[in-house]
């Protein structure tokens, strides 16, 4: 009997990986996912050009895998760094990619031949949450990603929000320290500056410099450059002081973060995705307590702080979820 059901490609593109992925029309299925790493130094059109050929690989298997052919294949969401021109399929600006005025869309529906929208890749990952991850049933949800960035998407009233110039949810360069650290946006004191996934590691880097007795040295044969905030949270979940203290201070950073977001939006859920899902109850119960100190406490009371569920395909669910919202008018 003939497969007759139809699909979508979800692209999730970060700073540091390239994620692809097909999904069944109404969710039920997942199929061909794939990553790669990005190299943004090599400039836009070859990272343009890499997504272009992880979709048609991603289309090739996945007909192999269901017996579909070609034509149900309906389109690509895409999630992408912003701040965003939605309209124009256009990424304004990504300072961890190093583009501006980059037509993505564009070049994504011309290599592949398909329809194409474009999101950001944190509203994606959020809103991927919300549909079939640990954010389902939420009414209000403010999704945090950890990556090589920081990013955040909204839904209010189960409406993902835009803001009148699409870039609404930007909690990564939500100031936390007025005077503090060089965010990469050329603002100081970023919560991006502080806790995303290279800034994490900088700060195990400084903390351990002149420790040459540290299990986090060790994990990395002295060579400190080495470190990334997964190698952080291995040392502190094996216990190594100095890992757990920068993990007990990125959490604070966080839970400070959660809390603003709490008394502002009074959400009902919060979804922390990312590679930071990995340090666990080491990370999410300082930052909950911190998060319960600092917020209103009907505010708390009301909200589940939660990790992300859909580990590694977040971001692509979501992407699928944006073109079905977009193109076809599914919610």
């Amino acid at each position: 009997m003939r497969n007759s059901q139809r699909y979508i490609v979800g692209v999730d593109l970060g700073g540091t990986n390239i994620v692809v992925g097909a999904m069944a029309e109404d969710g039920s299925s997942q199929h061909a996912l794939r990553s790669q790493p990005t190299h943004a130094q090599l400039g836009a059109d070859a990272v343009a050009d890499r997504i272009v050929e992880m979709i048609g690989d991603v289309i090739t298997v996945t007909m192999a895998e269901t017996g579909a052919k070609r034509n149900q294949f309906l389109g690509v969401g895409i999630g992408a760094p912003g701040p965003l021109d939605r309209e124009r399929g256009l990424v304004i600006v990504a300072p961890n990619l190093g583009w501006k005025n980059f037509p993505l869309r564009e070049r994504v529906m011309t290599g592949t031949g398909l329809k194409a929208t474009l999101d950001n890749d944190a509203n994606c990952a959020t809103l991927g949450e919300w549909w079939l991850g640990a954010a389902r049933g939420g009414k209000c949800v403010v999704g945090i990603t950890i990556g090589t960035g920081i990013g955040g998407g909204l839904i209010l009233d189960g409406k993902l929000y835009h803001g009148v110039s699409d870039v609404a949810g930007e909690i990564g360069h939500t100031t936390i320290d007025m005077n503090g650290r060089r965010c990469k946006c050329g603002n100081y004191g970023c919560l991006e500056a502080y806790a995303s996934g290279p800034n994490i590691a900088e700060r195990a880097r400084e903390r351990i410099a002149d420790d040459e007795g540290s299990v986090l040295a060790k994990m990395v044969g002295g060579q400190l450059d080495k470190i990334t905030a997964a190698t952080v949270y291995e040392a502190a979940n094996a216990g190594d002081e100095s890992a757990l203290d920068v993990v007990k201070e990125t959490a604070r950073f966080l839970g400070a973060g959660v809390a603003n977001l709490l008394n502002v939006f009074n959400p009902d859920v919060v979804v922390i995705a990312g590679g930071v899902t990995d340090a666990g109850d080491t990370l999410f119960e300082p930052l909950r307590a911190e998060a319960r100190r600092r917020a209103f406490k009907p505010a708390f009371d009301a909200c589940r702080i939660v990790p992300g569920s859909l580990r590694g395909s977040a971001g692509v669910v979501g992407a699928v979820a944006t073109f079905r919202s977009r193109e076809l008018g599914l919610s």
